[in-house]
């Protein structure tokens, strides 16, 4: 067992950030860990990480390679009776780039390897190759007790790690990777909605079933929306990326969305009363539709259909006055404030009518 507290992705992301601030400005030169279920996001936590610092990755599957990919060669050096190392390529060397060497699938490694990967997390370097202080060292693996291939980690190697034990968090899921990779919005809206759905490994192995939801599995699903457009061999496809139940479930609320949620008609229309969708899962896919829609052209538009939301109980009445539409559309606001602030689009609220007058209401009734 993994005894830390299990944190979500985003925070995990984060940890790292905060690391590798360490690093440049104290020396406090580590190596991390990261360990969580099949699927749950953790090579995509490293790319993303070195995307953010603008470092070169280095991405070692330690499942597929044997130690001399590691130590490298020898070279003998007959006339000063000596053997030299050749270093592999696989391994930073430049102290003015800023590098990050990913150890994926520590866990799954053969016993073999690991006396190998003992000298890179604790010294930083392998034979007479020794990591330059520019590189970041993280690794990453499953759990024993999630089902996958791993060995035990023995006490040798795990007290040279900083451990994170990951989570699968729907909110953290939603905001910081399914709304910034624009998945379907089906998908998202069935997770808002059912966000136990969002990772049933644990369920899965109970049910001796092969096939679990994940976050992975999510973006998955997410694709073969897009990608399929019969709707018969879509869901077969669905099926086996989540699971009979669970795709079946999923096919119920999607078809409905696709029948009742007209983005282009609402963003094409000045008469959109009628547009919107008279369910919550179609009012939810609807809010993450146009956050993903939005760019620096439409921007004043959507923020003009996001505040209509509160409005709607009384200017359409039932199934409206039932829904948490001043919840929703204040999500959908966060959501595109962060998106605004991210791409310098912050004057389209500020010169917003619309926005001005849904923040003035809440301002009135004490909501900030």
């Amino acid at each position: 067992m993994v005894n830390t507290p299990s944190i979500a992705t985003g925070q995990a992301l984060l940890l790292l950030r905060a690391g590798w601030e360490a690093q440049n400005a104290h020396g406090f030169l580590a190596s991390w860990m990261l360990h969580g279920s099949p699927g749950i996001g953790k090579t995509e936590i490293v790319q993303k990480f070195a995307r953010d610092i603008g470092a070169r990755l280095y991405d070692l599957r330690l499942t597929t390679i044997e130690p001399q990919d590691l130590r490298g060669l020898p070279f003998f050096d007959l006339e000063a009776k000596r053997t030299i190392w050749f270093r592999p390529e696989d391994l930073p060397d430049d102290p003015n780039t800023p590098s990050v060497l990913f150890l994926d699938e520590l866990t799954a490694a053969p016993p073999h390897l690991q006396p190998t990967v003992y000298g890179l997390l604790q010294e930083r370097r392998v034979g007479p190759h020794k990591l330059p202080d520019s590189c970041f060292l993280v690794a990453a693996g499953n759990m024993v007790e999630d089902g996958a291939i791993a060995y035990e980690m023995g006490t040798a190697l795990s007290d040279r790690l900083i451990h994170l034990r990951l989570g699968a968090n729907a909110d953290d899921w939603l905001r910081n990777f399914a709304v910034p990779n624009a998945l379907d919005p089906a998908v998202i809206a069935f997770i808002r909605t059912r966000p136990d759905c969002l990772d049933t490994t644990q369920d899965a192995l109970r049910r001796c079933e092969m096939i679990a939801c994940t976050p992975r599995s999510w973006a998955r699903a997410s694709a073969l929306m897009g990608t399929i457009k019969d709707r018969g061999l879509r869901n077969i496809a669905l099926a086996g990326v989540l699971g009979e139940n669970v795709a079946a479930e999923f096919r119920l609320i999607a078809e409905d969305i696709a029948a009742t949620v007209q983005l282009e008609a609402l963003l094409a229309n000045k008469d959109r009363a009628a547009l919107y969708p008279a369910s919550l899962h179609g009012m939810t896919a609807l809010v993450y539709a146009l956050v993903g829609r939005a760019d620096a052209q439409n921007l004043p538009l959507i923020i003009e259909i996001m505040a209509e939301l509160r409005g709607l109980a009384e200017l359409r009445g039932a199934p409206f006055a039932a829904m948490p539409l001043a919840e929703l559309g204040t999500h959908g606001f966060e959501l595109l404030i962060a998106k605004a602030l991210e791409h310098g689009w912050q004057e389209s609220f500020l010169s917003s009518p619309a926005y001005a007058a849904y923040a003035s209401e809440r301002g009135a009734a004490g909501l900030g």
